[in-house]
């Protein structure tokens, strides 16, 4: 029996974020102050927060006193410890999104909160487009060098197949401008968001392939300045873990008035 090797080299993975720098935290900032609105909407104090991310600095400053929890595959959450418990932009380089939602799960006291926020399938459209063309036409193949993101409706089945009750999944685009292609890979080394996949190509890639898919890049999103624009998709899910007293469903059936009469129409048959 073959086992299949992870999504991401976790070790690379290290690598990269050591090598991050704080001009490359803008995206981490604003997943983070977005959730701390989110937070201040809810009625309700949080005693018991622990946030899991690999930034402590970016996310201490926006939740001062919560526990920092390293996104390892195993994440050091006992159960039942918090009210409150974030998942902080690092879900889409884990290669198990859903055993991490099930510990954040487990670590919640009942009707405990986790916001979760991650990177969505609309990130990098443009260039991943590009790259793809650019080493199709120089090579003939492909090769994996973009991780693959999920779109909202999976991160939303990850809701429920964690266990979590009241699921909400909702995006945040951004159009970031840069410019030319260089700059932003530059940025997303800053970011430390470069290839990791553990199936990536270890030869370093010949420099024509970068500066086609800069030419092409160019060629289609160039403004009247020259400069480009990137797209990014950050996706904020929301689930409470189970408690008594929260708002349960009606058994079908059990309405107790119609449609027809709370809208004031007349109630037709369906007709075959």
């Amino acid at each position: 029996m073959t086992t299949q090797p992870p999504l991401t080299d976790s070790h690379a993975l290290s690598l990269r974020r050591k090598r991050a720098t704080a001009e490359g935290m803008f995206l981490q900032e604003s997943a983070a102050d977005e959730i701390k609105d989110r937070v201040g909407l809810v009625n309700r104090t949080f005693t018991q927060v622990a946030v899991v991310t690999p930034y402590a600095d970016v996310w201490a400053t926006r939740f001062p006193g919560a526990r920092i929890v390293s996104d390892t595959d195993t994440l050091a959450l006992e159960p039942n410890s918090c009210d409150l418990i974030l998942h902080a932009m690092s879900l889409h380089w884990s290669n198990d999104p859903v055993g991490q939602l099930i510990q954040c799960r487990r670590g919640l006291t009942p009707d405990g909160l986790m916001i979760a926020a991650t990177l969505g399938g609309q990130t990098l459209e443009e260039l991943r487009r590009y790259l793809a063309e650019a080493e199709a036409s120089l090579t003939g193949g492909l090769s994996p060098r973009v991780a693959p993101m999920g779109e909202i409706r999976d991160y939303g089945a990850l809701l429920q197949r964690a266990g979590l009750s009241l699921p909400v999944a909702d995006s945040l685009p951004l159009k970031v401008q840069y410019r030319d292609a260089f700059h932003l890979m530059q940025d997303l080394r800053d970011m430390g968001e470069t290839n990791v996949l553990s199936s990536r190509h270890r030869t370093i890639p010949p420099k024509s392939l970068f500066f086609e898919t800069a030419r092409r890049y160019q060629d289609a999103f160039a403004n009247e300045n020259g400069s480009i624009f990137a797209s990014f998709e950050t996706i904020f899910l929301t689930g409470w873990a189970p408690d008594p007293s929260q708002q349960q469903p009606l058994r079908p059936g059990s309405a107790k008035s119609r449609l027809a009469d709370a809208l004031k129409v007349p109630e037709r048959p369906l007709r075959d």
